[in-house]
């Protein structure tokens, strides 16, 4: 089984309980961008406890970055890693996951399911290949907007934000249901990406077969 020993390089706040973790990046160690690993905390009482991150760094940056959101009520890998400081360990284990670029199409996020469209967003700017590429991101506040500044830098006008529990006159207010996706899809044979809560991705699933969307262009995890 795949195992490698990293130290914490930099952490630093993003929002009000998530941190970006730049950790050190093992050699031969690549990824696609949207995939994932398990990480642990490298300690007795932790190292068995893995939980799955998405790589949000760029896949030629030199070292290995994840962010995460902090849950503190569940007492676990999450809250220790948010403790963490500088050479500080961590393990990482095999990459994994089915999420990755198929070509332009609509994302559809909720909460830390922005992060495997974080590193896929930042390469294809990287590339030039952005355009044509819009964001739907929900979250329950602004506060809670995970790197809002850049991804509105990255994609302008098609990153569309939709509150639950925070009504204001820049963003929209609400769930993403189907009368939303409707005003916002233009096309629906391109590609659709999603990743969030269950109960979120359950709901925009169904909407978007409702509407027409082929399953065959849905890029998502395993439910």
């Amino acid at each position: 089984m795949e195992k490698h020993i990293v130290k914490i390089l930099e952490s630093g706040q993003i929002t009000h309980d998530v941190r970006f973790f730049r950790v050190e990046r093992p050699e031969g160690y690549t990824f696609i961008p949207g995939q994932a690993t398990d990480v642990s905390v490298n300690n007795e009482k932790m190292k068995d406890e893995k939980r799955a991150f998405t790589f949000t760094n760029l896949i030629s940056a030199p070292y290995i970055e994840f962010i995460i959101k902090r849950y503190p009520s569940h007492k676990g890998v999450t809250d220790m890693i948010h403790q963490l400081k500088t050479r500080d360990e961590l393990i990482l284990h095999e990459v994994f996951g089915d999420i990755s670029y198929k070509g332009k199409g609509l994302f559809i996020a909720g909460g830390a399911g922005i992060t495997p469209f974080i590193s896929i967003l930042r390469d294809l700017k990287k590339k030039n290949e952005i355009e044509g590429n819009r964001l739907i991101f929900a979250n329950k506040t602004r506060k809670d907007i995970i790197l809002e500044r850049e991804l509105s830098d990255l994609l302008g006008k098609d990153f569309i934000n939709i509150l639950s529990e925070e009504k204001t006159k820049d963003y929209q207010y609400g769930f993403i249901n189907e009368d939303l996706l409707k005003s916002k899809i233009t096309d629906y044979n391109q590609k659709f990406y999603l990743c969030g809560p269950p109960p979120m991705i359950e709901s925009v699933l169904g909407h978007l077969v409702h509407l027409g969307v082929s399953e065959d262009s849905i890029i998502m995890e395993p439910m």
